[in-house]
């Protein structure tokens, strides 16, 4: 559920939306959301210092105290 909201707001905000792919890593403690996005895009999914995707961090949190699953995402490039 959360990979699948993290793919399609990445996808309406990318130029290339294409490219998007999202893989996840489960751990212990923490599970890992991997957002692969074209070179061009990952400014725009950061955002001017990082509000963009502190804002997507954001709405997971909310996630974490629903499920009590931590999260933590990173933004690379294809």
């Amino acid at each position: 559920m959360i990979c699948d909201f993290v793919a399609q707001f990445a996808r309406l905000i990318a130029s290339h939306p294409e490219d998007i792919r999202v893989d996840v890593k489960e751990g212990d403690e923490v599970t890992e959301i991997v957002l692969f996005a074209n070179q061009a895009d990952i400014g725009k999914l950061i955002g001017k210092e990082g509000k963009m995707i502190g804002a997507i961090k954001t709405v997971i949190s909310g996630c974490k105290a629903k499920d009590g699953v931590s999260y933590r995402i990173n933004v690379e490039a294809v």
